[in-house]
């Protein structure tokens, strides 16, 4: 199904389901590299940051990292990690990029790895999407569809099949 297709099939599914939870998951792919459910959060009136989510999957016998990620809606977007240290939740921006394993994935998500969208242009709201880039050293770019859930919701569930 063509992006588009899908960005408006999900964006109909949203509206209808109360954007609680995904009707149904949607996926990006570029060379080896498989993209689901990105996803992020609406964000209150004056924020100046968005968190964004998705999982990495690597289907290829060669390793890639995900080198860069932009967006309209924000100045800037950068990868960081979270983590705990001597008891104190720390983030900070990944450098180098993340790599992604041969026949691995890596799943970026609340309190892990993430994007930050930074000086945001326009704020995410629920039940929107927004388009950001991926850019992969081996694969090459991608643009991705950014399903926008509800202040504090959790993480879409990811299909089991």
């Amino acid at each position: 199904m063509p992006h588009f297709l899908r960005a408006a099939a999900l964006a109909f599914a949203l509206v209808f389901a109360g954007g609680a939870h995904f009707a149904f998951a949607h996926e990006f792919k570029v060379g080896d590299i498989e993209i689901e459910h990105p996803w992020s959060r609406a964000t209150p009136a004056g924020a100046k940051v968005a968190g964004g989510y998705f999982t990495i999957v690597n289907k290829g016998s060669a390793p890639d990292r995900l080198l860069s990620i932009a967006s309209d809606i924000s100045g800037k977007a950068e990868l960081h990690e979270m983590g705990v240290k001597d008891g104190v939740m720390t983030m900070h921006p990944v450098e180098g990029g993340l790599d992604i394993p041969a026949g691995g994935k890596v799943t970026l998500g609340p309190g892990a790895y993430h994007i930050m969208f930074m000086d945001l242009k326009q704020r995410p709201k629920e039940g929107q999407m927004f388009a950001a880039t991926l850019t992969f050293e081996k694969a090459g770019a991608v643009t991705v569809e950014f399903a926008v859930q509800a202040i504090g919701s959790a993480p879409p569930q990811e299909d089991n099949d």
